[in-house]
């Protein structure tokens, strides 16, 4: 496993997270100014997932490394829902991502 793929990925959706759900607690936040700060977020974003995916891609094909990175989003934002937004995280939503790994242990079946 291309350990550096994963983690600029990591990296990277921690970023992609905060650009696409840390503007919800700031409701008062004028929806432009959401998008500019979104937008700021997502420029890193892609600074360490571009570089990632081209490290990877050769090693791992482009369907690993996609499911590669659902699997990163899925546990960053389960982190991120629970500890930044101070949602619940529920047995139902546990068990969805347990079928979703299942199914990526698919994709890198040889």
């Amino acid at each position: 496993m291309p350990w550096i793929t994963v983690g600029l990925l990591t990296i990277s959706n921690i970023f992609m997270t905060f650009a696409w759900y840390g503007h919800l607690r700031f409701k008062n936040l004028p929806l432009w100014k959401a998008i500019v700060f979104s937008w700021l977020l997502a420029f890193f974003e892609y600074c360490f997932q571009v570089p990632g995916n081209r490290l990877g891609y050769g090693r791992l094909n482009a369907a690993q490394l996609k499911t590669i990175q659902e699997i990163i989003t899925l546990s960053v934002f389960s982190v991120f829902s629970v500890a930044y937004l101070k949602e619940d995280f529920r047995w139902n939503y546990l068990l969805g991502f347990i079928f979703i790994t299942i199914g990526a242990f698919f994709i890198f079946k040889k």
